[in-house]
């Protein structure tokens, strides 16, 4: 792991905030006075940056990943950390395809006139300088950072120790893009300590940043939410379920059970508890295509008897985002026990019935309460990317300013505009 910079050395956390919040609100009023056309040349100059900087992003990540090994990361974050070609291009294409969205700021959401001949709008403005605490995944510095410069923001990254090279070496080059475009390098700022009183800092520094988002493990987000003095939007635990309905098409079943699972274990979109129906005909055949596809499968008394393979379940385990090649699975008697088990233990992240029952289905969007609910689709569509957002800053799983899936317009907020002709309020 590289060095922390030795002129930070004398400088306190609280100071270093400050200094490099003052200079990105002076890089986002430089934001805010640019054009549609402006913010998305120099995001892509920012994409072909990262292009031009493969060899020295990997190499980067190459340390990165060595260290996580050294320390006995698990293969779930191992597979979070590390990049390879396809997927720094991938970064790099997110970037651009965030470059090609349209530009939410000015944005009029409604408009009204009043009796008084009053004319009353709401207009999209960004939200100011953005604060992210993240980790282990290096493609958050540059998806953040992309999300917030369209949308109009600055950005304060502070990113995970397991990826500190990675994320430097990607900051480095956007950096370098933004400035080819004429954005100013402060815009997007990486955190250059590890030194973890800087997230206290962060957290209190109220009046410089705007708004908080933690991307990570439980722990983070519980300390952001107790400690912040800034607005928070969190991201909390996928522990996302899949209910197989009796009705369900078996082979969809099997295929759907299976990707939910087992396409990426490490990601918040990956089912981690499979509720199987008492009558659904194929419960076997689900079971086994995710026992033969290397997953672990941990269930209760009912579900233990439809293979020997499975392992008991502990009380803790339907709470648990595993993040690996583990699934919790129980049997329930019908849609009502299938959504009461969600209720208990649902992060209000993802969850997924499948079916062919429409009156089921409905009732399951219905009733179920989370940002996501889907019918007959994989949980790892859980993305912003697969929902045409570009990217995402994570998925929200509370309930007020924006939920689901994080992407431009969840980093805006609204003005009220007011034009008038001389009235005066009697």
């Amino acid at each position: 792991m590289s060095a922390e910079p030795a002129t930070l050395s004398t400088e306190s956390p609280e100071a270093l905030v400050e200094r490099l919040a003052h200079a990105g609100r002076a890089a986002q009023r430089v934001l805010a006075r640019m054009g549609d056309a402006a913010k998305a040349a120099a995001l892509r100059q920012a994409a072909q940056a990262l292009r031009d900087a493969e060899a020295e992003v990997l190499a980067a990540n190459a340390r990165d990943v060595a260290a996580g090994e050294a320390n006995g990361l698990s293969p779930a974050m191992l597979d979070r950390l590390r990049l390879d070609p396809q997927r720094l291009a991938g970064i790099a294409d997110a970037v651009e395809a965030v470059a090609a969205l349209p530009d939410p700021v000015g944005q009029v959401i409604d408009r009204a006139e009043r009796p008084n001949g009053l004319h009353l709008s709401r207009v999209r403005v960004p939200i100011g300088l953005i604060g992210i605490i993240y980790e282990s995944r290096p493609n958050v510095t540059a998806d953040a950072a992309a999300l917030c410069v369209r949308a109009g923001n600055a950005v304060l990254l502070r990113g995970g120790s397991e990826a500190v090279n990675s994320n430097r070496a990607i900051e480095a080059a956007f950096a370098r893009g933004l400035e080819a475009g004429g954005i100013p390098a402060a815009a997007v700022q990486l955190i250059p300590t590890q030194d973890r009183a800087v997230v206290g800092a962060m957290l209190a520094a109220a009046g410089l940043i705007d708004m908080i988002v933690p991307r990570g493990g439980k722990g983070l987000v519980a300390r952001v939410q107790a400690d912040a003095r800034v607005p928070v939007l969190a991201h909390l635990d996928g522990i996302c379920h899949t209910y197989i309905h009796p009705a369900a098409d078996p082979a969809m079943a099997v295929d759907v059970s299976r990707n939910a699972k087992m396409r990426r274990t490490g990601i918040c979109g990956a089912m981690e508890t499979l509720l199987l129906d008492a009558n659904f005909p194929a419960s076997g055949e689900v079971v086994g295509a995710l026992l033969d596809a290397g997953c672990e499968l941990r269930g209760d008394s009912r579900a233990q008897t439809i293979d020997p393979r499975i392992r008991p379940a502990g009380a803790n385990d339907w709470d648990t985002e595993y993040l690996d090649a583990v699934l919790s699975v129980a049997v329930v008697d019908g849609l009502d026990a299938a959504l009461d088990h969600i209720a208990r233990h649902s992060s209000h992240h993802t969850d997924a019935i499948i079916t062919a029952d429409e009156a089921a289905a409905d009732r399951f969007l219905a009733e179920v309460d989370s940002a996501i609910v889907m019918v007959n689709a994989s949980s790892q569509f859980a993305d912003g990317g697969e929902f045409g957002l570009g990217a995402e800053i994570g998925i929200a799983t509370g309930r007020l300013h924006a939920r689901g899936p994080v992407a431009l317009e969840g980093l805006t907020t609204y003005k009220w505009v007011v034009r008038g002709s001389g009235q005066t309020r009697p």
